[in-house]
């Protein structure tokens, strides 16, 4: 896939630099290139894709006890004994059936009222009796108060849960966070804001507060799929080209894979219920899920 890509930038003559690049004024990048030296490219367009990484939430004891994150629990080549997620959405409830499925006992630790907090309450509930009846443990609206221990060997958790403090005791430990790359790389002297959660303040057409800078894919809130980052890119093209696109409204199906797996496209029956809109709910029989009295929506245009 890198070859691929690297022979598309080849291809299309674009002059591609590789290093690592931090503004130095507006539409200023300074490069310290990686095979040394340096470059100060300057643009008349700027636009920001600089991604995500997984990070370690901030608490007590957590980063210690050095936990697996959604990219070494793909990486991991042995079996854990006993598998403690910290969080209830999609990547957390993937990695605990599949691992369950292998043969750890698991547990989802989710701080809020339900797993997969996007989903409406119905299918969540799906979800979490689904996980349940393969033997997986869930404490919803349960707060990490600090870990103990070295994830591989053991580790302890200690939770406050609706009934109470209470400790458990895995074998590993599996944080699941993704934080924006914006940290470090000169975007105040850019002129571009972030929002409250560290991710650049986009409008819907993903334009930034510096004039004629944009940013895509996740760090700019974008939902975390390649085909959405994609989509972004359509809609700066459009707009380059005096196009009208914009994020308002666009469709974006997406899948969790779990077995069986979720999928859905629009808007939810809350998100359309918070809007005003009207929908249909229809009885559905084609799926496990909705053998547990789950039903499948269409919103109204």
């Amino acid at each position: 896939m890198v070859a691929m890509q690297l022979d598309l930038y080849k291809a299309s003559g674009a002059d591609l630099i590789m290093g690592a690049g931090r503004f130095i004024a507006p539409k200023t990048i300074g490069v310290g290139l990686n095979d040394g030296g340096a470059r100060v490219p300057i643009g008349d367009r700027v636009v920001l894709n600089l991604g995500t990484h997984a990070t370690i939430p901030d608490t007590p004891g957590l980063a210690a006890a050095k936990p697996l994150t959604n990219v070494e629990a793909l990486e991991l080549d042995r079996l854990p004994d006993h598998l403690v997620v910290i969080g209830g959405g999609y990547v957390g409830l993937e990695m605990a059936q599949a691992y369950r499925r292998f043969g750890s006992r698991v547990t989802i630790i989710e701080a809020g009222p339900q797993l997969a907090g996007r989903e409406d309450s119905d299918v969540a509930t799906a979800l979490l009796e689904m996980l349940r009846d393969e033997g997986i443990k869930v404490h919803l609206g349960t707060k990490v108060l600090g870990v103990q221990g070295r994830s591989g060997q053991t580790v302890s958790l200690q939770l406050h849960t609706p009934s109470g403090d209470q400790t458990i005791e895995g074998s590993d430990l599996v944080a699941a966070g993704r934080t924006p790359n914006t940290e470090g790389i000169g975007l105040e002297l850019a002129g571009v804001a972030l929002d409250t959660r560290g991710y650049v303040a986009v409008n819907n057409r993903l334009e930034t507060s510096a004039p004629d800078v944009w940013a895509v894919g996740e760090c700019a809130g974008s939902r975390q799929f390649t085909h959405v980052s994609a989509d972004d890119f359509r809609i700066v093209r459009e707009n380059l080209v005096g196009g009208d696109r914009t994020t308002r409204g666009r469709l974006v199906p997406y899948r969790m894979f779990t077995d069986p797996p979720l999928a859905r496209v629009g808007l939810s029956e809350d998100e359309a219920r918070r809007q005003g809109m009207p929908f249909v709910s229809r009885n559905c029989r084609s799926s496990r899920f909705c053998g547990r009295g789950q039903r499948r929506r269409r919103a109204a245009s």
